[in-house]
């Protein structure tokens, strides 16, 4: 279901890795609520949480296309950090009202969607780097 280029042979490119296109529909749902943040926000948190829910999926695509599995493990912890930082920006959005309490509540689950499905991912390139250690 994750997949990793050289472990599934239906994964050819990012686009491919469903955690990918979970996270830029994540992106997408935050893009949507930023808009609705007051406007003095604009350049605040409205600005981190766009910022942040980007680069969920940037990571995950830019270390797949990484020729090295530690670079892609680095960028993949990365995303992970990116995914904590917008639950947090998300956490104080809802405590000044910004947003309704259902609508962080569904872009959180995406999130924690997101995050079991990095876990994964993580979980099993670092079998396969040992897997590659033992072998050597």
């Amino acid at each position: 279901m994750l997949g990793v280029r050289d472990v599934s042979t239906n994964i050819r490119s990012y686009r491919d890795l469903v955690v990918w296109q979970k996270a830029v529909e994540l992106a997408v749902r935050c893009h949507q609520a930023a808009r609705r943040l007051p406007r003095d926000e604009m350049y605040g948190l409205s600005l981190q949480i766009r910022r942040s829910a980007v680069s969920v999926s940037a990571n995950i695509a830019e270390g797949h296309g990484r020729d090295h599995l530690g670079d892609y493990l680095h960028h993949l912890s990365i995303a992970t950090g990116s995914l904590m930082e917008l639950e947090t920006h998300l956490a104080i959005a809802s405590r000044l009202s910004y947003l309704k309490p259902n609508e962080i509540e569904s872009i959180l689950v995406l999130s924690g969607e997101v995050s079991r499905m990095l876990s994964g991912l993580t979980s099993k390139l670092k079998l396969k780097t040992k897997h590659r250690s033992a072998q050597t």
